[in-house]
């Protein structure tokens, strides 16, 4: 008989024996939610990942209203019909695409997009870039095309009291003439709108935006504003582009793509002075060791 049986035959219960046990379901759950948990944490806090190459027919449908109403924006500054039909084919429409901007432009009508001044301006470049094509939409009917005009006061000065008909006996000239009716002053209720100020400029090194001069206008609260031209120069020319046609990295977001070793100005012309100091493309190591061109982030707001 055997040291591990019994006198019957049936094998003695031993540690090294031991039946297997099955699957710790319980143990494997808890290993794969840790599992998902490290994965998003290093996703969205360690290794984050920014989108710069979409495509503007990938973008949701509030983006791409952003987008189609900057490309109005940017016709009404530099009157290309060219360029706007070019960027918005590349939306990839199913209709054509002046009436989509028609469209658009119907929708953000009837929402709050139109109180604001911004939004409202917006809309009324939609309206006539559609128009300007033979198109119509429904904004027609809500939003009047014209702006009004700027409401005016009327300052009437005093007009000073006509000396008497001249009588027989000569009156002595007075030392004091009287001076002719002044004219009336036109004094404009609403101020002009405020300029722009740079108020920050950001250097940074990456291999995924290498070169690049990022700009981002916003508003008094922080917000972006989208449709503002944006001024790049450098010895051999100049370049104007306009907010608002990334609409993923923001409404107020706009991007130049720099050549080594050159500098460059930027301004919002008629808007805000230059940048006092070139922003030079000058080689640059990243924080992974690899070679990069210098970028910079722009960052304009009211004065």
């Amino acid at each position: 008989m055997g040291d591990y049986e019994t006198e019957t035959g049936v094998p003695r219960r031993s540690k090294y024996r031991r039946p297997r046990r099955e699957i710790s379901w319980v143990g494997l759950l808890i290993g794969v939610a840790l599992g998902i948990g490290a994965g998003l944490f290093y996703a969205w806090a360690v290794d984050t990942r920014v989108e710069y190459d979409t495509e503007p027919w990938q973008l949701k449908p509030s983006d791409r209203a952003q987008y189609i109403a900057a490309v109005a924006l940017g016709f009404s500054y530099d009157s290309d019909l060219s360029r706007a039909i070019q960027r918005l084919v590349e939306l990839r429409p199913q209709v054509d695409p002046i009436q989509e901007v028609a469209d658009v432009a119907c929708d953000l009508a009837t929402t709050g997009y139109a109180s604001t001044s911004s939004g409202l301006r917006a809309i009324r470049s939609m309206m006539q870039f559609y128009r300007l094509q033979g198109r119509s939409g429904c904004a027609d009917s809500l939003i009047p095309f014209e702006d009004q005009a700027t409401p005016q006061v009327v300052i009437d000065l005093p007009t000073p009291t006509p000396l008497p008909p001249a009588s027989k006996t000569p009156t002595p000239e007075s030392a004091v003439r009287p001076s002719p009716t002044p004219p009336r002053v036109i004094a404009p209720t609403v101020q002009p709108q405020s300029d722009y100020i740079i108020a920050a400029i950001n250097t940074f090194c990456a291999t995924g935006s290498s070169g690049v001069i990022e700009v981002f206008v916003q508003d008094f609260n922080g917000q972006g504003v989208p449709g503002q031209a944006v001024r790049v120069r450098w010895d051999e020319g100049s370049d104007t582009f306009f907010t608002g046609l990334k609409p993923e990295r923001g409404p107020g977001y706009a991007d130049f793509q720099m050549e080594a070793g050159k500098g460059y100005s930027v301004e919002m012309p008629g808007r805000s002075d230059p940048t006092s100091q070139p922003l030079v493309a000058a080689p640059c190591v990243t924080e992974g060791g690899d070679s990069a061109i210098s970028s910079y982030r722009v960052f304009f707001r009211p004065a």
